[in-house]
This record gives C-alpha cells, structure tokens and sequence, in this order.
C-alpha cells in the first residue's frame, strides 16, 4: 500500500514508518521537522517537509501520490504546555488536523489512522480504563483529541470517511534505530535515563500526594514497537472491515514514578537523584488501559509488556545516539 505519515519524523510515528517500510509498503512522510528529526525517516520513507496548515503544500503531496491511507501522528502533546499555552493545541491538533482530512476527502483518500491519547478520559471513574468510559479530559490537549474523534465520527456519517482512533497511554523504550529525542524532553523515561547517563543533574517529581500506593502518578507504559503493531493491525482491519472503530492501547498495568525510577537504577546501576515538587495542573493519578478490545479485535499481542524490558531498550538507544539524532 501507499500511505502517508503525517509526523513520521517524530518518535513514534517514526518507528511507525520503520515497521510499514519493512513490510514492504510505499510510505511519504510529511512533517515540519519542528519537533522531528530527518534522521528519523526511514530512509527507504520519502520525506515531504511542511506544515499540515499549508493547504496547498498538502494539495501537492496528494496529487503526487495516490493514497489508500494516512495515519496521523502530528499533535502537540504536552499536557502542561497546552494548560499554559492552549491556542497552539488548538490551531495545530484541529485546525491543522481538519487540512489533512478535507485534503484526504478532495483526492479521495478514505482511511484514516489517527494518534489519539488517553488524556481524553480525564480523571477516570475506575480503572482499567475501557473504550466505554466517560471522557471528561482535565487539559486541552485531551480535549483536542476528544474533539478531533467526534470530528471523524461526523465525517464517517457524511462523506464515508473510516477511522481507527488508537488511545494510547504513555509510549516508551525504542526499537534498534529508532528512539525519543525531544527538545524538550518532558516524557519520565528519557529524563530519568538522562540523569543516569549523567546528562542531568535530577529527576523532578511533580506530586507525592495522589491517592496511589506511593503518593506518585500511576501510569501504562507501553512499548513503541508495540504501538506500531497496533497501528499496521489497524490499518489491516480498516482496509478489511471499512468499520471506523476507537481502541484503547496499554499493558493493563500501572507503575507509579517512584516504581520507574527504581527500575532505571535497576537496569542501569545507577543511583537517581529525585526531587519533590508540586503537582502540574491537568495530571490524573491514575492511567491504566483495559486493552482487551484491541486484543480481541486487532488480535493485537504486545509482546514487549515489562517495565525493565522497555526502559532497556530505551537505554541501549541512547548508549548509541549520545547526542539524539544529531549524534
């Protein structure tokens, strides 16, 4: 198949590309490289830079290529940012989202793969967290990706459009050639490596006083590779069924901040310098996906569930990109 992979220079829709291209489909990757790197794409991926708010950029993407499918990585997606700075959220997770789609529409591109997030369902009322449950997000990043969902459901009823919304909880570790490189970083994983590699000084710790075991935030870590599984899968089914269709994407078990420290320290050897510091606005205690649909459905096996697992794959990245991907 040909598709196009909006934000396959980031981190996960990079390992995304990896995995397509190495089942032998055809992938263009669009991305403005703000928060992605060149060095991401595939090189066997053609790399299209622009901006998803360049009509006329994405005009000429899709009249280069016929598409059978796009799959959509391209959200800003930090929480405190979007609580501090929502307008950006706005105009990039749906303005920008709302380009792609009506663009796919005019070239006739009719499936669509979209990254959604578990921030969509807010402080949830029980856990695991099923597709079913009530979605009231804390932030407006979730309310993006809450919106942008109803958005599909409603191009679904009037032009045909089929989706798969992917809800995955947190994302982490990396596949051999691929890995996180934010500037920023803000995901746990990564930052606790760097303190380990000697790259910072301390872990910041935002809230010890959660209704958790140990006072800290509780989250699903789930391996990137696994991730991209669920998205080939997806993607399969969307071409197979035409049934747009939300799934939630997790390991079905919880690890709370102090609980991921202990298991860098474990997998590295070396000792994490912690520090206490008030909870961010917008941060649920807990986040732990019920996966069994995607399981059911998808037959989606992740086969990379345990915490010291993925924070050594993430760790032997790093050992070998020191620098990121300018290294």
């Amino acid at each position: 198949m040909k598709i196009l992979v909006a934000g396959g220079a980031g981190y996960i829709g990079s390992v995304c590309v990896e995995q397509l291209v190495e089942r032998g489909h055809d992938v263009v990757v669009v991305d403005n490289l703000s928060r992605g790197h060149r060095q991401a794409v595939h090189p066997d991926a053609w790399l299209e830079i622009g901006d998803l708010s360049d009509v006329a950029f994405l005009q000429r993407v899709f009249s280069a290529t016929k598409f059978d499918a796009v799959m959509h990585f391209c959200a800003a997606s930090l929480v405190g940012e979007s609580v501090s700075d929502p307008l950006p959220y706005y105009g990039n997770n749906l303005t920008n989202g709302f380009n792609l789609v009506r663009t796919m529409l005019d070239h006739g591109v009719k499936h669509f793969v979209f990254s959604s997030t578990a921030a969509l369902f807010g402080e949830p009322r029980s856990v695991p967290i099923d597709e079913s449950a009530i979605k009231d997000p804390t932030n407006p990043y979730g309310r993006t990706k809450l919106f942008f969902e109803g958005f599909l459901n409603d191009c679904d009823a009037a032009y045909g459009l089929k989706s798969i919304c992917l809800r995955y909880f947190n994302a982490a570790g990396a596949s051999e050639k691929f890995g996180e490189d934010h500037d920023p970083e803000t995901h746990l994983i990564p930052i606790i490596l760097q303190v380990a590699a000697g790259q910072r000084e301390k872990v910041m710790i935002f809230g010890d006083d959660y209704a958790t075991p140990d006072g800290t935030c509780v989250r699903d870590y789930i391996h990137v590779l696994d991730l991209a599984e669920a998205h080939i899968l997806a993607l399969d089914y969307l071409r197979g069924e035409n049934i747009s269709d939300q799934f939630n994407l997790g390991n079905g078990k919880g690890y709370s901040v102090l609980e991921v420290v202990a298991a860098v320290e474990s997998v590295t050897d070396r000792e994490i310098l912690i520090q206490m510091a008030p909870r961010r606005r917008g941060d649920p205690a807990v986040l732990v996906a019920a996966s069994e649909k995607a399981r059911e459905i998808l037959s989606w096996n992740p086969t990379r569930g345990s915490l010291k697992q993925i924070i050594t794959s993430a760790w032997q990245w790093m050992d070998n990109h020191r620098a990121g991907y300018q290294g």
